[in-house]
């Protein structure tokens, strides 16, 4: 080779299930184009360039809401909405919180979104979680019959879509955990899964380029 040269090259053969491009706390799915120019009488030069893969997909066709009661006997009661199970990135997380019975002194409530990443696969399992971002919802003593509005932007935060069992080797899922402290810091809480899907391109910062490298 003694001058510049190009090569069509087609992606859509090469990326298998096209899973999208993840960076976690343990585990990385990494898609790149790796160049490497043999040469005779000296040291080859080898050159890596990363990209990223995001799958835009359709609206779920079928997107039931999430409503459950839970409570401690005659002590707490309540009952949460959220106004659906499956999220885009962009999306708004509408619900409420009613309270059937209150009988503990509630000093203030909030909901925490959760990402849960999962490793290994049978017995070799390892989960671990992380706290996204916190959000107080109330603050102050609920009575019996009042509803409190939950109304939970996504957009902010550096969330993934839900991803199940890539290759064997991990997942990513998210939750919603309703937390609420009485005046005593006892804490009461109840976790809800939700999936997260792509609706549209996110831009992605543009990486800094590093040089080519020997490899003998």
């Amino acid at each position: 080779m003694t001058e510049s040269t190009s090569y069509d090259f087609e992606f859509a053969n090469a990326l298998g299930n096209g899973h999208e491009t993840y960076a976690g706390d343990n585990v990385r799915l990494r898609y790149f184009v790796r160049v490497q120019i043999s040469r005779q009488y000296s040291s080859n030069i080898t050159k890596t360039v990363d990209f990223a893969v995001q799958n835009v997909v359709p609206e779920p066709e079928i997107n039931n809401s999430i409503k459950m009661e839970v409570g401690i006997e005659d002590c707490l009661h309540i009952e949460f909405e959220y106004n659906k199970s499956r999220y885009s990135l962009q999306d708004v997380v509408i619900g409420k919180i009613y309270f059937l019975l209150v009988r503990i002194k509630i000093k203030h409530m909030e909901i925490v979104i959760i990402k849960r990443e999962s490793t290994g696969s049978g017995a070799t399992v390892y989960n671990e979680s992380s706290n996204i971002s916190k959000y107080e919802i109330m603050d102050g003593a609920p009575v019996r019959g009042e509803s409190i509005p939950v109304r939970l932007f996504l957009s902010p935060y550096d969330l993934s879509p839900t991803m199940k069992n890539v290759h064997n080797k991990f997942s990513v899922k998210y939750y919603l955990n309703l937390v609420l402290v009485d005046e005593e810091d006892r804490r009461y809480f109840k976790q809800q899964e939700i999936q997260l899907w792509r609706k549209s391109l996110r831009t992605l910062p543009t990486s800094k380029k590093s040089g080519p490298t020997s490899s003998k």
